[in-house]
């Protein structure tokens, strides 16, 4: 017996994925990535229980790859602290001088999945970044993005959540195939519409096999998923993050903002950016005054 919350892997796909059973309508099951963000239905016959043992391998796994991406993170962050410790300290004259201040950009993190949002949440406060999560269903996000925005004031907007690409639904290039992406899509434009400005507030939009080519003709900088693969539930942190990280005085590039994702140039992609943050000097040790 199958029920809600279950964890499944697919025969016919050779139990490549592990998902969560997110409802169960008569013959058909609603499925959700359990750490990828696809979307998808399946038969009760298509699907075998995960067991102890092997939930724990595939685990193992998804930790290693998590640990990896994390640590080519954490080197490329030391490269870009000892460019700002270089550029901030070119005036003084010992390196115990120096000292800085730096005012990262807000980010506002909207996700069509309650649970993917609190491992992003997590991973935000483990990379030091202050963030507004907020849980909506993609297909709320078209009617709901400009109040939050209205209210957060952001740098950076991060809207994903799940996606998925049918076949039977027409082409690659046909919108209607896609699970979810022409909400994406919609949210972009009305961003757009009010912030036109790519390098002022930053868009990563999409999930996995999301359609990429629209979400960046719709405006986003960064989004899923050029060759419509799967992508990463955390892939979306290491992007805002490196853009939050980047001084607004450089460019980023791409690739290596890619490098650090698990999903790779197949999953993610975007356009010449802007970095976000801002320093200041000098940094004031003294005790605010009490009004």
């Amino acid at each position: 017996m199958i029920i809600n919350g279950d964890l499944v892997t697919r025969k016919s796909y050779q139990h490549d994925l592990m998902f969560r059973v997110q409802s169960v309508q008569g013959s058909n099951v609603k499925l959700m990535g359990e750490t990828v963000r696809l979307e998808a239905d399946a038969p009760f016959e298509d699907l075998e229980k995960v067991s102890g043992v092997e939930y724990e391998r595939r685990k193992k796994q998804v930790d290693e790859q998590e640990a990896y991406s994390y640590r080519l993170f954490r080197q490329d962050y030391r490269l870009l602290k000892e460019k700002r410790d270089a550029e901030a300290g070119s005036g003084y004259t010992t390196k115990k001088e120096m000292n800085y201040f730096q005012i990262p950009p807000r980010i506002l993190h909207i996700d069509g999945d309650p649970l993917f949002l609190k491992k992003c949440i997590a991973l935000y406060e483990q990379l030091g970044l202050q963030v507004h999560g907020q849980y909506l269903h993609e297909k709320e996000m078209p009617e709901k993005v400009m109040s939050l925005i209205e209210k957060v004031q952001p740098e950076i907007v991060v809207l994903t959540g799940h996606d998925s690409y049918s076949k039977a639904k027409g082409t690659t290039r046909d919108l209607e195939a896609y699970r979810h992406s022409r909400y994406f899509v919609e949210s972009v434009r009305k961003i757009r519409s009010k912030y036109p400005n790519f390098d002022q507030l930053v868009i990563f939009a999409g999930a996995c096999q999301s359609h990429f080519e629209s979400l960046i003709k719709a405006g986003a900088n960064f989004a899923s998923s050029p060759a419509r693969v799967n992508i990463h539930a955390i892939d979306p942190v290491y992007v805002a993050a490196r853009v939050a990280y980047t001084s607004f005085m450089d460019h980023i590039n791409i690739w290596e903002v890619i490098r650090n994702t698990i999903s790779g140039e197949a999953g993610l992609g975007g356009v010449e950016t802007r970095g976000l943050l801002r320093i200041g000097i000098p940094y004031s040790t003294e005790p605010e005054e009490l009004s």
